[in-house]
């Protein structure tokens, strides 16, 4: 074969290489089918589940008062010691009594003197009598005697409440408890001159029960004291409707003892949305001190016919929320949605989803609306989701 017969053999085999080559590739591209993103999905559920609603409240005693003493003077005594347990009637403080003895005196002698004064009006006024009835001597002058004697009268009796005055001073000058409770820290010490109504001495509070007092919102008041107001008022105190709360006190740990709601504000104000609402908590052991911080849950509330989305599908992007749902066209479908409360696993949903909704629960990470999906449908208890209370409080204050 000649050179020329070499070369045209040679571009010829080329050639066909070069088009198998490319129909290889073109046969490739037509084969490769779309890949299809793997997920895990279940159907949303409607049901009736518990609600915790919890609030940062405080602790207060139910019955606190301040002690003041009636009247000035410098404390002498102290009978109790700051912190300890006092009862009614109890001597608390005993105040510099020397000027009220004095005023007793001064106002003994006032009143003898007084009540002297009028002995002998009286035996003036007696004797004037028989006088002018044998008319020795003229009415004008009876009638002035018997001035005399009402006039005495009305100044024994100033005196008597002159001494009445200072006798009562004189036993304020001890000053005696007005109730049972715990005194508290802040007492005055002996030699502090105390001013009458205006010196606080101490305070004494009741520890058992005690209140625990938090704010709610005005929806929120509707949905956890409904059933209270188709019975009545906050006021009536039904203690068989009311909703039961407990307590997690500032260091993590749930207090045992449940309480019971039993006090609410009388409105809300124009300046506030939210309402100042009390429960009462049993303290026997006086662990619950007043001034103390807790965290109040209030138990027993359930939401009816709640539609259930698992926390984990929830996504938010700036201000809106969605999930993530597998399409009728077997693509994944974004929908935004209003959440309610958390409850257990899952989040209330309040507008967004219906129960003909599948949501995916798994396979999220890179996931993006309008991708082929590879479903694999779970139940709730595959997934580990429950819709019992968890530790979590929701704080909406």
């Amino acid at each position: 074969m000649g050179l020329f017969g070499k070369k045209s053999v040679a571009a010829l085999c080329a050639l066909t290489m070069a088009a198998g080559v490319l129909l290889t590739g073109c046969g490739q591209e037509t084969q490769e089918a779309p890949k299809k993103t793997a997920v895990k999905a279940m159907k949303v559920f409607k049901q009736d589940v518990p609600i915790t609603y919890g609030y940062p409240g405080q602790l207060k005693s139910l019955n606190e008062v301040e002690v003041h003493s009636r009247i000035s003077g410098s404390i002498m005594e102290k009978y109790f010691k700051g912190g300890s347990e006092i009862h009614a009637g109890d001597p608390l403080y005993r105040i510099d009594s020397r000027q009220y003895e004095t005023a007793v005196i001064e106002s003994l002698g006032s009143l003898h003197k007084a009540e002297a004064d009028l002995r002998n009006a009286r035996e003036d006024l007696a004797r004037d009598e028989m006088l002018w009835q044998n008319k020795a001597i003229s009415e004008q002058e009876l009638t002035n005697k018997q001035a005399d004697v009402d006039g005495y009268t009305a100044t024994v009796e100033t005196y008597q409440a002159s001494v009445q005055k200072a006798r009562e001073n004189l036993d304020d000058t001890i000053v005696y408890a007005p109730m049972d409770g715990w005194a508290s820290l802040d007492d005055v010490a002996v030699g502090t001159y105390a001013t009458a109504g205006s010196t606080k001495l101490v305070t004494i509070g009741t520890l058992d029960p005690i209140y625990a007092q938090f704010s709610i919102s005005e929806s929120e008041y509707l949905d956890v004291l409904a059933k209270v107001m188709t019975k009545g008022t906050l006021g009536d105190r039904d203690y068989k409707t009311l909703p039961k709360v407990k307590l997690t006190l500032s260091n993590g740990q749930e207090y045992p003892l449940e309480g019971e709601i039993v006090a609410g504000d009388k409105g809300f104000t124009d300046n506030s949305v939210s309402l100042t609402v009390k429960a009462l908590i049993p303290n026997p052991y006086g662990a619950l001190l007043s001034g103390m911080f807790a965290r109040v849950r209030i138990l027993g509330v359930t939401a009816q016919g709640a539609i259930l989305v698992p926390q984990r599908s929830v996504q938010q992007l700036l201000d809106e929320t969605f999930v993530l749902v597998v399409g009728s066209d077997g693509k994944s479908a974004s929908k935004k949605v209003v959440l309610g409360e958390k409850v257990g696993s899952y989040y209330i949903v309040k507008q967004g989803i219906t129960t003909e909704d599948t949501v995916i629960v798994d396979g999220l990470t890179s996931l993006q609306s309008g991708q082929e999906l590879d479903v694999t449908m779970v139940t709730p208890e595959e997934m580990g989701f429950s819709t019992e209370e968890s530790n979590e409080i929701i704080n909406k204050s």
